[in-house]
């Protein structure tokens, strides 16, 4: 399928137009659908318009799809149970869930429900326990059951707590066999892909957002906030910002838009590591996750479909995307997963 960069976008523009925008010395196009952003929130918005008939072009700065937060992540399909009852990331999360096997299973892609743990290593973590029980059955999430220490390591010899909340609906996925099925799909009903391609701001021309475009390679000395000269003005009647952890800083720079309904971005990184000993069977069969802290859900264990076990994250809430100021000291974020992971499992060595 087609995947056509700026520069075939601005020689087609033009031929097309000949008239600048009203600031901007660049060509001008337009569009039906533009999707910035070809991570797994992107591409399966890209699909489902295109499914709905739309004209969709999915533009992303990087070579390929899914190569920020979608290809860095535990790849768990959850089950729905951590988010208050009644609001929208709750309800999300279990109808999504439910399309997300149903997809799976239709498509042939590599996935496993293999159920959850979540543990009580102390008797102050059992009524948060019971809490997240009863939050998960309001939230509709099918199968919860909580189970004793004896019934919990029966079901993990290596595992060592007090009490355990069952998740049976819980799983894996392979997402990048995901990620490719989706785009497969929205390239057979059209959509176009355009791959080093940056979308570095907009400006809103008639009540219609015109969004900014250059190429990648050129911005390279680019600091995000210095007004630049783009290399197209793209106009669609529709679009989706799903830049991910770029996607605030990008709603800024749409000149026009009220301010005041982006919402603020609360950056946090973590680190993952994994088994090393390669010939040493996994200690777990299921997701073994902590009782749930402020800003994440805790240092956890998690498999991939060939049966490696990782460990993380931490949490370290950072200024912005690039601040690596703590980034490099591997020892102590490793000392500090090493110490988490000591509560969970009876038999883990440094």
């Amino acid at each position: 399928m087609l995947r056509q960069g700026v520069g075939r976008l601005i020689s087609k523009s033009k031929r097309r137009i000949n008239l600048p925008a009203k600031s901007w010395n660049a060509p001008k196009e337009k569009a039906e659908c533009v999707v910035i952003g070809a991570g797994i929130v992107g591409v399966a918005v890209a699909r489902e318009l295109s499914l709905k008939g739309k004209e969709v072009l999915v533009l992303d700065s990087a070579p390929t799809f899914g190569t920020a937060t979608s290809s860095r992540n535990s790849e768990v399909i959850h089950a729905g149970i951590y988010y208050p009852s009644n609001s929208l990331k709750a309800r999300f999360c279990v109808r999504g869930r439910n399309l997300l096997y149903q997809y799976c299973s239709q498509h042939g892609i590599p996935h496993k429900q293999i159920g959850k743990l979540i543990v009580a290593t102390g008797a102050s973590d059992i009524p948060k326990l019971n809490h997240l029980l009863n939050r998960g059955i309001q939230n509709g999430v099918e199968g919860l059951r909580m189970l004793d220490a004896s019934e919990a390591i029966t079901m993990e010899p290596e595992l060592q707590c007090v009490k355990a909340l069952l998740s049976p609906s819980s799983g894996i996925v392979d997402t990048h066999s995901l990620m490719l099925s989706l785009v497969a799909e929205a390239e057979t009903k059209g959509t176009t892909f355009s791959y080093n391609t940056t979308v570095v701001g907009g400006h809103l021309e008639e009540n219609q957002m015109a969004l900014h475009v250059s190429e990648s390679k050129s911005l390279g000395n680019w600091d995000g906030s210095t007004p630049l000269q783009p290399d197209l003005i793209l106009s669609p009647k529709f679009v989706v910002n799903s830049s991910g952890l770029s996607a605030s800083a990008l709603a800024k720079r749409f000149h026009g838009l009220n301010t005041a309904t982006i919402p603020p971005a609360y950056y946090a990184r973590g680190s993952y590591f994994t088994l090393s000993n390669s010939t040493r069977l996994a200690p777990f069969k299921h997701l073994i996750y902590p009782i749930p802290e402020e800003g994440g859900l805790g240092v956890h264990v998690t498999l991939d479909l060939d049966g490696q076990l990782k460990f993380g994250p931490d949490v370290e809430w950072i200024r912005h995307i690039d601040d690596t100021s703590s980034f490099l000291n591997r020892s102590t974020i490793g000392r500090y997963v090493f110490l988490q992971l000591t509560r969970l499992w009876s038999h883990v060595e440094e």
